[in-house]
């Protein structure tokens, strides 16, 4: 992820008004799973997530994924996303197409 990125902390949450993102699901249909990554500077775990389904396909080949493994882009929920973020120690970054930043999410 860009290391030039703005980190800012839970309170605003840029959503869509429907509170709808998009996320990256590994193996859908079957044992899917929420893509995370490792963010190596800060030492975090994270769900990627982005406002539109576009910026989550162009950051897709930015991600370390797993050659052997398919993957489908969703929509989900911002209250379910944290709901399955926070007990499994990750915070939730909204990134832009290439792969920025623009809020973390600490459920």
């Amino acid at each position: 992820m860009n290391e030039h990125a703005q980190n800012t902390e839970s309170g605003e949450e840029p959503v869509s008004e429907t509170g709808w993102l998009w996320v990256l699901i590994q193996n859908p249909g079957e044992n899917e799973q929420i893509v995370g990554q490792y963010y190596q500077k800060d030492g975090v775990s994270f769900i990627p997530a982005f406002g539109e389904k576009e910026e989550a396909r162009r950051c897709q080949g930015k991600m370390a994924l797993n050659d052997n493994k398919k993957y489908e882009i969703q929509a989900m929920h911002i209250n379910d996303l944290k709901m399955q973020a926070g007990p499994n120690g990750f915070q939730v970054f909204i990134l832009n197409g290439v792969g920025e930043i623009l809020r973390r999410i600490i459920p």
